[in-house]
């Protein structure tokens, strides 16, 4: 994506409804002080000031909204039912053998019994393997450390999310054609 360009998606996101673009936002972060600091921005001259505007809000983000945008992800190898996103972005745990998907479910829940949320990964082109060793090294993290990484983490997130919004195609109009009949 050239994100200094505007873009078809870009101006269709910019000329939405505030309800309608609220939730659009809280489908890529859940975090409601996020997409309300998104939503002051627009309209966005440019995806790379969206990109910005999502960097920015992300740094500011409490640890409540923190736990907010945390809430609205499923546990790594357990995607949504339904949930194209999650379920692409999670794709590298869909071929993994029965034995790794078994770790990956205790590693996330004592993951889960340590700090209190899901284990979040930017999951995007990783390997269940390489998943289930982010998780290993991270469970010996700090409180601390670890949530600054998970607000890096969702920021690759939104960033991958909101990327796709503006890069979607504007549907073209369907046309009906009615074909003229010879007067035989």
């Amino acid at each position: 994506m050239t994100s200094s360009s505007s873009t078809p998606g870009l101006a269709r996101f910019n000329a939405l409804e505030g309800h309608a673009a609220a939730a659009v936002l809280h489908e890529a972060c859940a975090s409601a002080e996020w997409g309300r600091r998104l939503l002051a921005g627009r309209p966005y001259a440019m995806a790379d000031d969206l990109l910005a505007a999502s960097d920015a809000a992300m740094a500011e983000l409490t640890e409540g909204d923190l736990a907010e945008a945390m809430a609205g992800h499923p546990p790594i190898g357990r995607p949504k039912p339904g949930d194209l996103t999650s379920s692409r972005e999670q794709r590298g745990m869909a071929g993994a053998s029965e034995e790794l998907k078994a770790e990956m479910l205790e590693l996330n829940l004592a993951y889960q019994d340590r700090f209190g949320h899901v284990f979040l990964i930017c999951a995007t082109g990783l390997t269940g393997e390489k998943m289930r060793d982010a998780v290993k090294v991270r469970i010996g993290n700090s409180p601390e450390e670890e949530r600054e990484i998970v607000r890096t983490e969702l920021g690759k997130i939104n960033r991958i999310r909101l990327a796709r919004l503006v890069e979607e195609p504007v549907a073209e109009p369907v046309e009906e054609h009615v074909e003229e009949q010879d007067g035989d």
